[in-house]
């Protein structure tokens, strides 16, 4: 690892971190693969040790630590070939918890951040709709005020930790008239009346439970309101560039370990009398896959150290997720080939790395909508400013 980046410190971490995956969490993967349900003792575990307080402020039970101690979660959790347990994880910690951390005040803070950083709590994070995809602005749920609580209807779809977490931060239309400026976001409980959730059977990320999500008449007590209201559209927005980099990282971290994999095969597999790594034609195939591995982690790292000092850099991250995510997948099916026959088997890592990979490029801003965002800031000069 480039000492540019990383401390002793972060190393040291790395290590503790890689050794508690392999003890805690490795001996479950394919169980809840094949469940599609990740049991709730690791949560605690994963609190216990503080992984889910790396960037929440200490008076709230976290670390404050700066950003990458969250590469190596996220470089060191796609190294475990689940997505879906990778997904579960950063979902909590970085979709639903950064809502909490940046939004709410010291009421929900304390109900909901501390118990969440100790994993006693597990939060999702429903913005995306059946009907709107992309498009935030878009979005149908209303929860219209109804003296001192908030009164949701609609759905979401999509929702990683959807069917399972204690809790929602869920945004919606409070003045539907307005396209933008009528969006708030709230902390729904998952026991409130109204709420219900459908598990969706998806393709890849086998072990995290995503859901839609129906909200029928649900009521929201007005103190779970997150900011301010009418702000939720540009509460997301801003929170956006570090969802997209996660991405990023979490693509070169896993097309990295299948590169890995994949010479480690090589050294060993012999065909025609000699190992595979010594075929011009796959070595030459294994330079172009470490070529395109490294050019991406160098840029990521890059912006993460922008991103940590401070920089809003929605053009970087974008730009991070569209290119990683495609890396990704093109190494992985590369890597792949490089196993023949073994590659297509269940028993063989490649086949749930190529399934988990292939939503990258469609989760968190499709790559389609990715190149639209970086067309106006590269071609129309449009500038984005966070909100808060």
């Amino acid at each position: 690892m480039s000492s540019m980046y990383f401390t002793e410190e972060h190393e040291v971490f790395r290590t503790s971190f890689k050794d508690f995956l392999q003890k805690e969490v490795v001996p479950y993967i394919d169980e809840w693969e094949k469940s599609g349900t990740i049991d709730r003792f690791i949560w605690k575990k994963f609190g216990d040790m503080g992984y889910f307080g790396l960037r929440t402020p200490e008076e709230y039970g976290g670390l404050d630590l700066d950003l990458f101690y969250t590469v190596i979660f996220l470089e060191e959790l796609q190294k475990i070939n689940s997505g879906g347990f990778a997904a579960a994880m950063w979902a909590h910690e970085y979709l639903a918890m950064t809502h909490l951390n940046k939004e709410g005040d010291a009421f929900i803070k304390n109900k909901y951040l501390v118990p969440s950083v100790a994993g006693e709590l597990v939060g999702c994070l429903c913005i995306t709709e059946p009907f709107g995809g992309s498009d935030v602005a878009g979005m149908r749920s209303t929860a219209i005020k109804k003296g001192d609580a908030y009164i949701l209807n609609g759905s979401k779809t999509f929702i990683t930790n959807g069917v399972y977490s204690d809790y929602l931060i869920v945004a919606a239309k409070t003045d539907p008239s307005d396209k933008y400026k009528g969006i708030s976001i709230f902390v729904v409980d998952r026991s409130a009346k109204g709420v219900s959730a459908t598990k969706l059977n998806k393709l890849g990320w086998r072990a995290s439970d995503t859901a839609e999500i129906a909200f029928d008449n649900v009521e929201i007590p007005a103190e779970n309101r997150l900011g301010e209201e009418g702000k939720g559209f540009p509460y997301i927005m801003q929170h956006f560039a570090l969802e997209r980099l996660i991405m990023g990282v979490n693509a070169h971290a896993r097309a990295g370990f299948a590169l890995d994999y994949a010479v480690n095969y090589m050294q060993e597999r012999v065909a025609f009398g000699k190992s595979l790594d010594q075929f011009q034609a796959l070595r030459h195939k294994i330079a172009e896959m470490a070529s395109k591995v490294d050019m991406c982690r160098e840029y990521n790292y890059s912006i993460t150290k922008r991103l940590d000092k401070g920089s809003y850099v929605v053009k970087e991250a974008s730009m991070s997720k569209l290119l990683s995510t495609k890396m990704a997948d093109e190494v992985i099916y590369d890597a792949l080939q490089m196993l023949g026959g073994y590659g297509y088997i269940e028993d063989y890592p490649m086949a749930r790395l190529l399934r988990d990979s292939r939503l990258g490029p469609i989760g968190g801003g499709t790559s389609e909508i990715l190149k639209e965002i970086i067309a106006k800031m590269v071609i129309d000069n449009k500038e984005y400013t966070p909100s808060t």
